[in-house]
């Protein structure tokens, strides 16, 4: 009786732990990754940006993809317009205020199917201001690559009002329009790795 009552919890255990083990963690390619973003410049013209030091993490359950979860960090100092001048601007206080606020974060509450694409909900964190946003992405993988490494790529985009997040700085024209437009749209391009055992 003490045998199978053993054998019986052993199996439960066994199977108990089978959805934890279905999730691999990967972490973000730093060299095949870009963190984007996009701003109206002047009302007719489009500005591009990225950030170029993050790390990050995707927690993929590909059984069930509501376990999966993202978390990403990124150094805003790191800002980059192809600009010296108006990258400058970024990190003052006016804009980012990198000094006193060194880092913006997204960590997913959840992640759903919707369609043909999936969507992670969660906390995006800018400076000082947190509000949840859902991030619409597309998944492909995962896939071995030729160093037996498993990869996941991701796609993703968003837009939000900036001046949600206190990035309040603005100048009229003549016109009274805005030199700099409110809505940034967020573009992720992603690869990430799980290494070999």
């Amino acid at each position: 009786m003490k045998t199978r009552f053993l054998s019986a919890a052993l199996v439960i255990s066994l199977l108990a732990a089978i959805p934890a083990l279905a999730a691999d963690t990967y972490t973000f390619d730093k060299a095949h990754t870009r963190i984007g973003f996009t701003a109206q410049h002047l009302v007719i013209s489009t500005v591009e940006g990225r950030f170029k030091d993050f790390d990050g993490t995707i927690t993929l359950d590909p059984n069930d993809i509501s376990k999966s979860s993202v978390k990403v960090s990124i150094k805003t100092a790191s800002v980059d317009t192809d600009n010296q001048s108006r990258d400058n601007d970024l990190r003052n206080s006016e804009f980012l205020d990198v000094a006193k606020y060194p880092e913006m974060t997204f960590v997913s509450d959840k992640v759903e199917k919707r369609g043909t694409g999936y969507v992670a909900t969660g906390t995006f964190t800018l400076k000082g201001v947190s509000k949840t946003i859902e991030l619409p992405f597309t998944l492909g993988g995962p896939i071995d690559d030729p160093w037996g490494n498993s990869r996941i790529a991701v796609q993703a985009s968003t837009k939000i009002n900036r001046k949600d997040y206190g990035v309040n700085y603005n100048q009229a024209m003549k016109n009274g329009t805005a030199l700099v437009g409110n809505e940034v749209t967020i573009n992720l391009t992603i690869e990430a790795t799980k290494k070999k055992k």
